[in-house]
């Protein structure tokens, strides 16, 4: 049975943007000379993906 027809679809795709915006943040880190991204770095990472094409929450 596929994830999407017991219910759990949602949490999958929670678990794939999470997966997504920790890949994103280690490729910011390793491109950063410094020790630690500073949280303007971050911020930085995190509004690139609430583009007009990724909404904060999509509705599904």
């Amino acid at each position: 049975m596929a994830s999407g027809e017991n219910g759990t679809g949602g949490h999958d795709r929670t678990a794939l943007d999470e997966i997504d915006l920790t890949g994103e943040l280690m490729i910011a880190a390793s491109a950063s000379r410094a020790e630690r991204l500073a949280a303007e770095q971050i911020d930085e990472v995190l509004l690139a993906r609430r583009g007009p094409e990724r909404p904060e929450r999509p509705e599904d």
